[in-house]
């Protein structure tokens, strides 16, 4: 057993073995007998210790040089168990098993003696067609799902990932969504972190049920229609001295200099993503999830934290050797988990929450990029809320905000987020943040979600947010589904699955996100409104978008089109329907021929106060095409 261990553990120590779950840790080798493995390279001795010992300490021993240690020990499944380390300086120290598979609810950290879960999994049609499609040119809309907080017993307990199955993704697939996000959902102690202060990077939390139940989920969404993102956190992880910290005495996992191992903002440690083992550890992690799990994508967060040696409290003069800010070994291994990931998985989503301009984030590796897919644009995020937040009369001088977007929208290939990170600590909810009465709220919350929904870009949007909630987030207690007593809230929901499943049947508003040839500003100097026409591949595929920044109706308002003859009212965000004023929407509209902001047409519509219209063509001469466009310029990510 040894010579073979040895020859894997070669490809653990130099980085390159992405299922090293497989072999470290604890897996069954016969009836009531484990295989225990155990990565501590500086320790003096290292046992286990559980239940099956009556805690009392089980040897392993040092498999060669490569700093494992192995051996082979009885016991049941579920009994818990720990490692116990003598470190060099002769303290014995009880930690986590890194790599366990299932652990007891919190506030313990003992590992349950677990194989890998077992699924007999129906989702092949959902991953043949998966593999089949590109997601640059599909629909994607993101429900992001904090599975602790949609939905609780009249107790207050955590819904199961049984009852989430049946209660949740129902739910989610009504309302016209493509995928869940699901915060983070790999074992952690603490709910305030929100599972970002990770221990378990191979355990589905054990607060929802057990490791073969979340598959069961997965697989349950997937037959559903619905993808499953999971938020992933390889950058840092939680201080408690029994879990990863200082695993065998020494800086194991994190790196060797506290001032680099110390994450100051967040209050965990930084993972040395230039350690060899802790590249096969966190890339193993990776495609844990992916393959084993059947997620359909990972949104890596704080990649920014790992991109630059400056981006923590406290190291603003941190520089690397060559003088520069950036974090080289956090580079490398970046691109060393998307390499991996997508030779494994092509059709997965590798999603960056990357907060800075780094350059080429979602560009492949072999043209400068990083490698990753897709990144959130945060600051398309941050300009939208600055610009709605504000009284609609002091927006004249700012629309700016808004159209900046329109200079790099294509510089990444990017997910719009409205996330949970912009309705907590103070921030309010996306519906209290909008200016005026509770009427103009909904109102200004309806045109938002038409700039979400009708700009380049993939979309993603917090739960909750759909119908409006007042409050904001709070991770210890559900969402106040209360609120849809109120005819107000019933109809912001009407609204938002209204648009979800108009944007879904529309490929002209996700064919083109990634291209210039996927838009035609034709409004962009009023500071009272603004108008575009998205276009989709066929012809006549196209969608015009006109938004009313201001709370007055505009009569008679000139939208430019692509070609003249009959159109179609889509959606009339101040319908009386969505909660608006409009009893009757205007729906037939004749364009006339005759240049107009760059178009060869035009139309008139009332423009509602407050409000937004999508237009569609019916009947065209001659047909349609985009003005002033040539080849697509566009950058694709990992195809």
């Amino acid at each position: 057993m040894a010579d073979d261990m040895e020859q894997w553990l070669y490809l653990f120590n130099r980085g390159e073995d992405f299922q090293s779950y497989r072999r470290l840790g604890a897996h069954q080798v016969g009836p009531a007998k484990w295989r225990f493995v155990v990565w501590a390279p500086n320790a003096q001795a290292v046992a286990i210790v559980g239940d099956f010992s009556g805690w009392q300490p089980l040897p392993l021993t040092p498999v060669g040089t490569t700093g494992v240690w192995a051996g082979t020990h009885g016991g049941t499944t579920g009994q818990l168990y720990k490692v116990q380390i003598t470190t060099a300086d002769g303290q014995t120290i009880e930690k986590i098993d890194p790599y366990g598979f299932g652990f007891e609810p919190k506030p313990g950290t003992a590992a349950r003696l677990m194989d890998l879960p077992r699924h007999d999994w129906r989702d092949a049609k959902w991953l043949a067609a998966r593999a089949a499609k590109r997601p640059y040119d599909q629909p994607m809309n993101i429900y992001e799902l904090h599975l602790g907080s949609f939905m609780r017993h009249e107790d207050g307990s955590y819904l199961s990932y049984t009852e989430a199955a049946a209660q949740v993704l129902p739910y989610v697939r009504r309302m016209g969504y493509t995928h869940i996000e699901l915060m983070p959902l790999m074992e952690h102690l603490l709910d305030a972190s929100w599972g970002y202060q990770l221990m378990g990077y191979f355990a589905p939390t054990s607060r929802f049920g057990a490791p073969a139940d979340f598959l069961a989920f997965v697989d349950a969404a997937h037959r559903l229609g619905l993808g499953v993102i999971m938020d992933w956190v390889p950058g840092h992880f939680i201080r408690n001295t029994d879990t990863l910290a200082k695993f065998d005495g020494t800086a194991t996992f994190e790196y060797q200099d506290p001032h680099r191992a110390n994450n100051v903002r967040w209050g965990t440690w930084n993972f040395d993503l230039g350690k060899t083992q802790v590249q096969s550890f966190l890339i193993s992690s990776a495609m844990f999830w992916l393959d084993y799990c059947h997620l359909d994508g990972l949104r890596v967060d704080a990649v920014s934290n790992m991109l630059y040696m400056d981006y923590d409290a406290g190291k603003e003069q941190d520089r690397n050797q060559f003088g520069g800010r950036e974090n080289l070994a956090g580079i490398a291994f970046l691109k060393a988990l998307n390499t991996a990931v997508f030779a494994a998985h092509p059709d997965v989503l590798m999603i960056a929450e990357e907060s800075s301009a780094y350059p080429k984030v979602s560009a492949p590796i072999d043209l400068g990029g990083l490698g990753f897919n897709y990144k959130w644009n945060m600051g398309w995020m941050n300009d939208t809320l600055r610009f709605f937040e504000m009284d609609p009369y002091a927006r004249r001088d700012h629309t700016t905000l808004l159209t900046f977007s329109f200079m790099y929208q294509f510089d990444e290939q990017f997910i719009l987020p409205f996330s949970h990170d912009e309705v907590v600590h103070g921030k309010k909810s996306l519906m209290h943040k909008m200016p005026g009465d509770r009427y103009n709220q909904f109102a200004n919350l309806r045109v938002m979600f038409i700039w979400l929904m009708t700009h380049p870009g993939k979309k993603l949007l917090f739960m909750g947010s759909e119908w409006g909630q007042f409050l904001e987030w709070r991770d210890w207690s559900q969402l106040e589904w209360v609120d849809l007593n109120d005819p107000m809230n019933r109809q912001m929901q009407t609204f938002t699955e209204t648009l979800n499943k108009l944007y879904r049947k529309t490929p002209s508003l996700w064919a083109q996100d990634h291209t210039p040839a996927g838009i035609s500003v034709t409004m962009a100097d009023s500071p009272e409104a603004l108008s575009y026409i998205r276009w989709g591949t066929a012809a006549n595929d196209f969608t015009v978008v006109v938004m009313n920044l201001m709370p007055t109706e505009r009569q008679h308002f000139r939208v430019a089109v692509p070609a003249a003859g009959t159109y179609t009212v889509l959606l009339n965000t101040e319908s009386q329907h969505f909660g608006g004023t409009w009893t009757r929407v205007q729906r037939t509209l004749h364009a006339q021929t005759g240049d107009y902001r760059g178009q060869p047409a035009s139309l008139e519509v009332v423009l509602p106060a407050m409000g937004a219209l999508l237009i569609a063509p019916v009947a065209l001469t001659p047909r349609a095409a985009p003005a002033g466009l040539g080849e697509a310029d566009s950058m694709r990510g990992q195809d």
